[in-house]
Protein backbone atom coordinates (compact mmCIF):
# COMPACT_ATOMS: atom_id res chain seq x y z
CA UNK A 1 0.00 0.00 0.00
CA UNK A 2 1.37 3.82 -1.09
CA UNK A 3 1.54 6.15 1.48
CA UNK A 4 -0.95 8.86 1.40
CA UNK A 5 -0.07 12.10 0.38
CA UNK A 6 -1.70 15.92 1.84
CA UNK A 7 -3.14 17.89 -0.43
CA UNK A 8 -3.59 21.57 0.96
CA UNK A 9 -5.62 23.83 -1.73
CA UNK A 10 -8.48 23.20 -4.63
CA UNK A 11 -7.28 25.59 -6.70
CA UNK A 12 -5.73 24.61 -10.14
CA UNK A 13 -2.47 23.79 -8.64
CA UNK A 14 -3.72 21.76 -6.48
CA UNK A 15 -6.20 19.69 -7.90
CA UNK A 16 -4.02 19.28 -10.64
CA UNK A 17 -1.18 17.64 -8.02
CA UNK A 18 -3.23 16.03 -6.42
CA UNK A 19 -4.99 14.12 -9.94
CA UNK A 20 -0.79 13.19 -10.77
CA UNK A 21 -0.16 11.61 -7.22
CA UNK A 22 -3.59 9.83 -7.07
CA UNK A 23 -3.20 8.38 -11.17
CA UNK A 24 0.39 7.15 -10.10
CA UNK A 25 -1.51 4.78 -7.35
CA UNK A 26 -1.20 7.25 -4.58
CA UNK A 27 -4.30 7.74 -1.60
CA UNK A 28 -4.47 11.32 -1.83
CA UNK A 29 -6.11 13.99 0.94
CA UNK A 30 -7.26 17.21 -0.78
CA UNK A 31 -8.08 19.62 1.36
CA UNK A 32 -10.16 22.86 0.30
CA UNK A 33 -11.63 25.22 2.79
CA UNK A 34 -14.72 26.44 1.05
CA UNK A 35 -17.49 26.63 1.61
CA UNK A 36 -16.92 26.29 5.01
CA UNK A 37 -14.57 29.09 4.83
CA UNK A 38 -14.93 31.54 2.01
CA UNK A 39 -12.94 33.83 0.55
CA UNK A 40 -13.28 37.51 -0.47
CA UNK A 41 -13.00 36.35 -4.48
CA UNK A 42 -14.30 33.13 -4.88
CA UNK A 43 -18.79 32.91 -5.65
CA UNK A 44 -19.27 28.81 -5.48
CA UNK A 45 -17.67 25.73 -3.19
CA UNK A 46 -16.76 24.22 -6.81
CA UNK A 47 -13.17 23.11 -6.97
CA UNK A 48 -10.34 25.25 -9.55
CA UNK A 49 -13.14 27.97 -9.64
CA UNK A 50 -11.33 31.01 -11.77
CA UNK A 51 -12.22 34.55 -10.03
CA UNK A 52 -10.54 36.70 -12.42
CA UNK A 53 -10.14 35.87 -15.91
CA UNK A 54 -11.35 32.92 -17.88
CA UNK A 55 -8.63 32.79 -20.31
CA UNK A 56 -6.20 30.35 -20.31
CA UNK A 57 -3.77 32.59 -22.59
CA UNK A 58 -2.50 32.37 -25.86
CA UNK A 59 -3.30 28.66 -27.59
CA UNK A 60 -0.84 29.62 -30.73
CA UNK A 61 2.24 27.34 -31.30
CA UNK A 62 4.31 30.39 -31.49
CA UNK A 63 3.64 32.50 -27.96
CA UNK A 64 4.73 31.36 -24.91
CA UNK A 65 0.96 30.81 -23.41
CA UNK A 66 1.19 28.38 -26.14
CA UNK A 67 4.35 26.75 -25.69
CA UNK A 68 3.65 26.08 -22.06
CA UNK A 69 0.04 24.32 -23.25
CA UNK A 70 1.65 21.60 -25.80
CA UNK A 71 3.83 20.77 -22.74
CA UNK A 72 1.52 20.22 -20.67
CA UNK A 73 -0.31 18.27 -22.87
CA UNK A 74 2.53 15.62 -23.64
CA UNK A 75 2.68 15.62 -19.68
CA UNK A 76 -1.13 14.42 -19.72
CA UNK A 77 -2.07 17.76 -17.80
CA UNK A 78 -5.92 16.83 -16.41
CA UNK A 79 -6.83 20.85 -16.34
CA UNK A 80 -5.77 21.36 -19.71
CA UNK A 81 -7.90 18.63 -21.00
CA UNK A 82 -11.10 19.71 -19.21
CA UNK A 83 -10.07 23.13 -20.32
CA UNK A 84 -10.23 22.18 -23.67
CA UNK A 85 -13.73 20.46 -23.00
CA UNK A 86 -15.22 23.37 -21.55
CA UNK A 87 -13.57 25.93 -23.95
CA UNK A 88 -15.92 28.69 -25.71
CA UNK A 89 -14.62 30.64 -28.73
CA UNK A 90 -11.86 33.62 -27.84
CA UNK A 91 -9.68 33.43 -31.42
CA UNK A 92 -6.37 32.54 -30.81
CA UNK A 93 -6.88 32.30 -26.90
CA UNK A 94 -7.70 29.19 -25.22
CA UNK A 95 -11.14 30.49 -22.63
CA UNK A 96 -13.70 28.53 -21.07
CA UNK A 97 -16.95 29.01 -19.36
CA UNK A 98 -15.76 29.15 -16.16
CA UNK A 99 -18.87 27.28 -14.19
CA UNK A 100 -18.43 24.46 -16.55
CA UNK A 101 -14.67 24.56 -16.10
CA UNK A 102 -14.80 24.29 -12.73
CA UNK A 103 -17.48 21.51 -12.86
CA UNK A 104 -15.77 19.50 -14.55
CA UNK A 105 -12.68 19.38 -12.39
CA UNK A 106 -14.90 18.92 -9.25
CA UNK A 107 -17.01 16.20 -10.62
CA UNK A 108 -13.71 14.39 -12.23
CA UNK A 109 -11.04 14.96 -8.62
CA UNK A 110 -14.61 14.03 -6.34
CA UNK A 111 -15.04 11.18 -8.29
CA UNK A 112 -10.94 9.24 -8.66
CA UNK A 113 -10.98 6.38 -6.17
CA UNK A 114 -7.57 7.53 -4.92
CA UNK A 115 -8.55 11.12 -3.85
CA UNK A 116 -10.68 11.86 -0.51
CA UNK A 117 -11.53 15.41 -0.79
CA UNK A 118 -12.19 16.99 2.77
CA UNK A 119 -14.14 19.97 3.00
CA UNK A 120 -12.44 21.73 5.70
CA UNK A 121 -9.59 24.28 6.58
CA UNK A 122 -6.50 22.77 6.95
CA UNK A 123 -4.96 25.03 9.94
CA UNK A 124 -1.65 23.09 10.11
CA UNK A 125 1.21 21.98 7.82
CA UNK A 126 0.48 18.07 8.40
CA UNK A 127 3.50 15.23 8.95
CA UNK A 128 3.91 12.99 6.10
CA UNK A 129 4.31 13.88 1.86
CA UNK A 130 2.05 17.10 1.07
CA UNK A 131 1.93 19.57 -1.62
CA UNK A 132 0.86 23.15 -0.37
CA UNK A 133 -1.02 24.69 -3.02
CA UNK A 134 -3.15 27.06 -1.13
CA UNK A 135 -2.86 30.13 -3.92
CA UNK A 136 -2.96 34.14 -3.59
CA UNK A 137 -6.28 33.81 -1.05
CA UNK A 138 -4.23 31.36 1.44
CA UNK A 139 -5.83 31.64 5.20
CA UNK A 140 -4.61 33.42 8.06
CA UNK A 141 -3.75 30.54 9.58
CA UNK A 142 -2.26 28.73 7.18
CA UNK A 143 -0.13 31.98 6.52
CA UNK A 144 1.17 32.17 9.78
CA UNK A 145 1.89 28.22 10.32
CA UNK A 146 3.83 28.50 6.55
CA UNK A 147 5.35 31.51 7.93
CA UNK A 148 6.67 29.60 10.91
CA UNK A 149 8.02 26.64 8.66
CA UNK A 150 10.21 29.23 6.50
CA UNK A 151 11.25 31.12 8.91
CA UNK A 152 10.35 34.35 7.01
CA UNK A 153 7.45 36.54 6.19
CA UNK A 154 5.21 36.65 3.17
CA UNK A 155 6.15 38.63 0.40
CA UNK A 156 2.41 39.99 -1.06
CA UNK A 157 0.80 42.06 -3.86
CA UNK A 158 -2.26 43.28 -4.88
CA UNK A 159 -4.68 41.49 -7.41
CA UNK A 160 -7.62 42.78 -9.78
CA UNK A 161 -9.80 41.40 -10.96
CA UNK A 162 -12.44 42.68 -14.01
CA UNK A 163 -15.70 43.86 -14.13
CA UNK A 164 -18.59 41.49 -15.86
CA UNK A 165 -21.23 42.67 -17.99
CA UNK A 166 -24.01 40.97 -20.20
CA UNK A 167 -24.49 40.88 -23.79
CA UNK A 168 -27.56 41.90 -24.04
CA UNK A 169 -27.10 44.96 -22.59
CA UNK A 170 -23.94 46.15 -25.17
CA UNK A 171 -24.74 48.55 -28.01
CA UNK A 172 -24.08 46.79 -30.97
CA UNK A 173 -24.68 50.07 -32.99
CA UNK A 174 -21.30 51.04 -31.41
CA UNK A 175 -19.43 48.30 -30.80
CA UNK A 176 -18.29 45.30 -33.05
CA UNK A 177 -17.19 42.18 -33.15
CA UNK A 178 -13.90 41.51 -34.19
CA UNK A 179 -10.16 39.51 -32.98
CA UNK A 180 -7.45 41.15 -33.55
CA UNK A 181 -6.15 40.42 -36.98
CA UNK A 182 -8.53 38.48 -37.51
CA UNK A 183 -7.72 35.35 -35.65
CA UNK A 184 -10.64 33.87 -34.69
CA UNK A 185 -14.43 33.39 -36.09
CA UNK A 186 -15.94 36.99 -35.54
CA UNK A 187 -19.49 35.90 -36.13
CA UNK A 188 -19.21 32.95 -32.75
CA UNK A 189 -18.75 36.91 -30.75
CA UNK A 190 -15.34 35.60 -29.72
CA UNK A 191 -14.49 39.14 -28.97
CA UNK A 192 -16.78 42.74 -28.69
CA UNK A 193 -14.92 45.95 -29.30
CA UNK A 194 -15.90 49.44 -27.52
CA UNK A 195 -13.38 51.83 -29.84
CA UNK A 196 -13.12 55.41 -28.26
CA UNK A 197 -12.20 58.32 -30.85
CA UNK A 198 -9.49 60.81 -29.54
CA UNK A 199 -12.04 62.84 -27.13
CA UNK A 200 -13.61 59.87 -26.22
CA UNK A 201 -10.63 58.56 -24.76
CA UNK A 202 -9.32 61.80 -23.35
CA UNK A 203 -12.20 61.93 -21.41
CA UNK A 204 -12.05 58.44 -19.95
CA UNK A 205 -8.94 59.22 -19.07
CA UNK A 206 -9.51 62.69 -16.91
CA UNK A 207 -12.55 60.57 -15.28
CA UNK A 208 -10.81 58.01 -14.33
CA UNK A 209 -7.62 59.45 -12.58
CA UNK A 210 -10.22 61.76 -10.61
CA UNK A 211 -12.23 58.38 -9.55
CA UNK A 212 -12.06 57.27 -5.76
CA UNK A 213 -10.28 54.25 -5.08
CA UNK A 214 -11.45 51.28 -2.42
CA UNK A 215 -9.42 51.31 1.02
CA UNK A 216 -7.66 48.64 1.16
CA UNK A 217 -5.69 47.57 4.97
CA UNK A 218 -2.27 47.98 4.25
CA UNK A 219 -2.74 48.86 0.79
CA UNK A 220 0.67 51.83 1.47
CA UNK A 221 3.03 49.66 3.65
CA UNK A 222 6.89 49.01 2.62
CA UNK A 223 6.74 45.57 1.80
CA UNK A 224 3.71 45.43 0.00
CA UNK A 225 4.39 43.58 -3.80
CA UNK A 226 2.62 44.56 -6.90
CA UNK A 227 2.45 42.40 -9.98
CA UNK A 228 3.05 44.41 -13.15
CA UNK A 229 0.76 41.71 -15.51
CA UNK A 230 -2.20 42.51 -13.42
CA UNK A 231 -2.38 46.45 -12.48
CA UNK A 232 -5.63 48.17 -11.93
CA UNK A 233 -6.22 50.31 -15.30
CA UNK A 234 -5.86 53.30 -12.61
CA UNK A 235 -2.58 52.76 -11.73
CA UNK A 236 -1.88 52.62 -15.22
CA UNK A 237 -3.24 55.36 -16.21
CA UNK A 238 -1.33 56.91 -13.76
CA UNK A 239 1.50 56.17 -15.47
CA UNK A 240 0.54 58.90 -18.73
CA UNK A 241 -2.15 59.85 -20.51
CA UNK A 242 -1.05 57.06 -23.28
CA UNK A 243 -0.55 54.66 -20.98
CA UNK A 244 -3.73 52.90 -21.49
CA UNK A 245 -4.05 53.43 -25.12
CA UNK A 246 -0.41 51.36 -25.16
CA UNK A 247 -1.68 48.74 -22.65
CA UNK A 248 -4.97 47.01 -22.56
CA UNK A 249 -7.17 49.64 -24.76
CA UNK A 250 -4.43 49.09 -27.44
CA UNK A 251 -5.84 49.18 -30.82
CA UNK A 252 -3.92 47.60 -32.95
CA UNK A 253 -5.52 44.88 -35.10
CA UNK A 254 -8.38 46.49 -34.96
CA UNK A 255 -10.54 48.86 -36.82
CA UNK A 256 -13.94 50.35 -36.48
CA UNK A 257 -16.79 49.70 -38.55
CA UNK A 258 -18.09 52.71 -38.72
CA UNK A 259 -15.29 54.68 -40.08
CA UNK A 260 -13.65 52.28 -41.22
CA UNK A 261 -9.93 53.63 -39.44
CA UNK A 262 -8.24 52.14 -36.58
CA UNK A 263 -9.87 53.74 -33.35
CA UNK A 264 -7.96 56.03 -30.63
CA UNK A 265 -8.48 53.13 -28.42
CA UNK A 266 -10.27 49.86 -27.99
CA UNK A 267 -12.03 47.92 -24.57
CA UNK A 268 -12.41 44.47 -25.77
CA UNK A 269 -14.74 42.31 -24.22
CA UNK A 270 -13.70 38.53 -24.02
CA UNK A 271 -16.62 35.91 -24.16
CA UNK A 272 -17.06 34.67 -20.88
CA UNK A 273 -19.39 31.91 -21.00
CA UNK A 274 -20.15 29.11 -23.48
CA UNK A 275 -23.26 30.51 -23.83
CA UNK A 276 -22.02 33.93 -24.98
CA UNK A 277 -24.41 35.87 -22.39
CA UNK A 278 -21.42 37.26 -20.61
CA UNK A 279 -18.58 38.97 -21.53
CA UNK A 280 -15.83 40.33 -19.17
CA UNK A 281 -13.78 43.67 -19.63
CA UNK A 282 -10.23 42.25 -21.27
CA UNK A 283 -7.32 44.01 -18.64
CA UNK A 284 -10.00 46.09 -16.96
CA UNK A 285 -8.65 45.24 -13.68
CA UNK A 286 -9.90 47.59 -11.28
CA UNK A 287 -10.31 49.12 -7.68
CA UNK A 288 -12.52 51.78 -8.21
CA UNK A 289 -15.18 52.62 -5.34
CA UNK A 290 -18.42 50.40 -7.02
CA UNK A 291 -20.55 53.54 -7.83
CA UNK A 292 -17.64 55.35 -9.18
CA UNK A 293 -16.48 52.33 -11.06
CA UNK A 294 -19.89 51.77 -12.72
CA UNK A 295 -20.16 55.44 -13.81
CA UNK A 296 -17.08 56.06 -15.41
CA UNK A 297 -17.34 52.10 -17.09
CA UNK A 298 -20.28 53.77 -18.30
CA UNK A 299 -18.23 56.45 -20.19
CA UNK A 300 -17.13 53.49 -22.38
CA UNK A 301 -18.72 53.82 -26.08
CA UNK A 302 -21.37 50.46 -26.25
CA UNK A 303 -21.42 50.68 -22.27
CA UNK A 304 -24.03 53.24 -21.29
CA UNK A 305 -26.33 50.87 -20.69
CA UNK A 306 -24.63 47.97 -19.42
CA UNK A 307 -25.57 45.37 -16.95
CA UNK A 308 -22.46 44.72 -14.70
CA UNK A 309 -23.13 41.24 -13.15
CA UNK A 310 -19.56 41.80 -11.45
CA UNK A 311 -17.86 45.08 -10.47
CA UNK A 312 -13.94 45.01 -10.60
CA UNK A 313 -11.86 44.58 -7.19
CA UNK A 314 -8.93 43.79 -5.55
CA UNK A 315 -7.75 41.20 -2.85
CA UNK A 316 -4.57 40.15 -1.16
CA UNK A 317 -1.96 37.80 -3.12
CA UNK A 318 0.20 35.95 -1.10
CA UNK A 319 3.39 33.94 -2.18
CA UNK A 320 6.52 32.84 -0.05
CA UNK A 321 10.21 33.98 -1.38
CA UNK A 322 11.11 30.99 -3.64
CA UNK A 323 14.49 31.67 -4.64
CA UNK A 324 15.07 31.07 -1.10
CA UNK A 325 13.03 28.34 -0.05
CA UNK A 326 12.06 25.98 -3.36
CA UNK A 327 14.15 23.71 -5.74
CA UNK A 328 13.37 23.88 -9.38
CA UNK A 329 11.35 20.60 -8.85
CA UNK A 330 8.96 23.00 -6.49
CA UNK A 331 10.74 20.61 -3.52
CA UNK A 332 10.91 22.37 -0.03
CA UNK A 333 14.41 22.69 0.67
CA UNK A 334 14.33 22.99 4.28
CA UNK A 335 11.96 19.62 4.37
CA UNK A 336 12.50 16.90 1.54
CA UNK A 337 8.50 15.30 1.29
CA UNK A 338 7.03 19.00 0.97
CA UNK A 339 6.05 20.72 -2.19
CA UNK A 340 4.32 23.65 -3.21
CA UNK A 341 2.36 24.52 -6.01
CA UNK A 342 0.71 27.08 -7.61
CA UNK A 343 0.39 31.04 -7.14
CA UNK A 344 1.71 30.43 -3.92
CA UNK A 345 5.17 30.09 -5.38
CA UNK A 346 5.64 32.57 -7.58
CA UNK A 347 4.35 32.28 -10.73
CA UNK A 348 1.25 33.80 -12.43
CA UNK A 349 -1.16 32.42 -15.04
CA UNK A 350 -3.37 29.80 -14.72
CA UNK A 351 -1.48 27.93 -16.87
CA UNK A 352 1.96 28.79 -14.55
CA UNK A 353 -0.53 27.34 -11.89
CA UNK A 354 -1.26 24.56 -13.52
CA UNK A 355 2.11 23.42 -14.40
CA UNK A 356 3.97 23.86 -10.97
CA UNK A 357 1.14 21.97 -9.79
CA UNK A 358 1.51 19.08 -12.24
CA UNK A 359 5.15 19.14 -11.33
CA UNK A 360 4.98 19.30 -7.74
CA UNK A 361 2.38 16.12 -7.99
CA UNK A 362 5.25 14.36 -10.37
CA UNK A 363 8.04 14.94 -7.87
CA UNK A 364 6.65 13.82 -5.00
CA UNK A 365 5.26 10.69 -6.55
CA UNK A 366 9.06 10.50 -7.36
CA UNK A 367 10.17 11.07 -4.38
CA UNK A 368 8.14 8.32 -2.68
CA UNK A 369 8.56 5.97 -5.18
CA UNK A 370 12.33 6.01 -4.91
CA UNK A 371 13.03 7.64 -8.42
CA UNK A 372 14.87 10.56 -8.96
CA UNK A 373 13.12 13.95 -9.42
CA UNK A 374 12.30 15.66 -12.38
CA UNK A 375 13.61 18.72 -13.56
CA UNK A 376 11.75 20.30 -17.12
CA UNK A 377 14.92 21.29 -19.09
CA UNK A 378 15.61 24.96 -19.45
CA UNK A 379 14.63 25.32 -22.52
CA UNK A 380 11.01 24.04 -22.28
CA UNK A 381 8.85 26.99 -20.79
CA UNK A 382 8.51 24.39 -18.25
CA UNK A 383 11.39 24.57 -17.19
CA UNK A 384 12.26 28.22 -17.36
CA UNK A 385 9.59 29.19 -15.23
CA UNK A 386 10.42 26.79 -12.82
CA UNK A 387 14.23 27.78 -12.84
CA UNK A 388 13.39 31.31 -12.75
CA UNK A 389 11.22 31.58 -9.64
CA UNK A 390 13.53 29.41 -7.54
CA UNK A 391 16.86 31.46 -9.27
CA UNK A 392 15.71 35.15 -9.20
CA UNK A 393 16.85 37.95 -6.82
CA UNK A 394 15.30 37.17 -3.61
CA UNK A 395 15.11 40.28 -2.52
CA UNK A 396 13.20 42.20 -5.14
CA UNK A 397 11.12 38.65 -6.01
CA UNK A 398 8.18 39.10 -8.28
CA UNK A 399 5.84 36.73 -10.04
CA UNK A 400 6.66 35.78 -13.58
CA UNK A 401 4.39 34.33 -15.83
CA UNK A 402 5.27 32.03 -19.03
CA UNK A 403 7.08 34.51 -21.45
CA UNK A 404 9.96 34.23 -24.05
CA UNK A 405 12.09 36.04 -22.46
CA UNK A 406 12.92 33.54 -19.67
CA UNK A 407 13.89 31.13 -22.29
CA UNK A 408 18.01 31.19 -23.73
CA UNK A 409 18.91 32.43 -26.19
CA UNK A 410 19.50 30.18 -29.83
CA UNK A 411 22.37 29.53 -31.21
CA UNK A 412 22.86 31.25 -33.35
CA UNK A 413 20.75 34.17 -33.07
CA UNK A 414 17.51 34.56 -34.80
CA UNK A 415 17.06 38.34 -35.06
CA UNK A 416 13.39 37.78 -36.81
CA UNK A 417 10.79 37.66 -33.81
CA UNK A 418 8.16 35.21 -35.65
CA UNK A 419 10.86 33.00 -36.73
CA UNK A 420 13.51 32.90 -33.22
CA UNK A 421 9.67 32.42 -31.53
CA UNK A 422 8.89 29.28 -33.78
CA UNK A 423 12.45 28.11 -32.82
CA UNK A 424 11.58 27.97 -28.90
CA UNK A 425 8.62 26.09 -29.76
CA UNK A 426 10.56 23.70 -31.71
CA UNK A 427 13.25 23.10 -29.28
CA UNK A 428 10.96 22.95 -26.41
CA UNK A 429 9.64 19.87 -28.05
CA UNK A 430 12.63 17.84 -28.93
CA UNK A 431 14.11 18.82 -25.66
CA UNK A 432 11.32 17.79 -23.40
CA UNK A 433 10.81 14.60 -25.67
CA UNK A 434 14.19 13.87 -25.18
CA UNK A 435 14.18 14.48 -21.29
CA UNK A 436 11.50 11.86 -21.05
CA UNK A 437 12.86 9.64 -22.75
CA UNK A 438 15.78 9.30 -20.33
CA UNK A 439 13.59 9.84 -17.41
CA UNK A 440 12.07 6.93 -15.20
CA UNK A 441 8.60 7.67 -13.57
CA UNK A 442 7.34 10.84 -15.52
CA UNK A 443 4.67 9.71 -17.86
CA UNK A 444 3.20 7.31 -15.49
CA UNK A 445 -0.48 9.15 -15.54
CA UNK A 446 -1.20 8.53 -19.04
CA UNK A 447 0.91 11.40 -20.61
CA UNK A 448 0.15 11.54 -24.25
Amino acid sequence: MKQTVTVIGGGLAGTEAAWQLAQRGFPVVLYEMRPVRTTGAHVSDRLAELVCSNSFGSKLPDRASGVLKAELDVLGSLLLELAEQSAVPAGGALAVDREAFAALVTHAIGNHPNISLVREECLTVPEGPVVIATGPLTSPALSAEIARLTGQQYLYFYDAIAPIVTAESIDMSIAFRASRYERGDDSAGDYINCPMNREEYDAFVAALLKAETAELRDFEREDAQFFEGCLPIEQIARRGHDALAFGPMRPVGLRDPRTGHRPRAVVQLRRDNAAGSLYNLVGFQTNLKWGQQESVLRMIPGLADAEFIRMGQMHRNTFINAPHLLEPTMQFRLREDLFFGGQITGVEGYMGNVATGLLAGINLANLLDGRPLWSAPQTTMLGALAHYITHAESEHFQPMKANFGILPEVDPPIRDKRLRYAEYAGRSARDLQESLAHTEGVLLAGAR
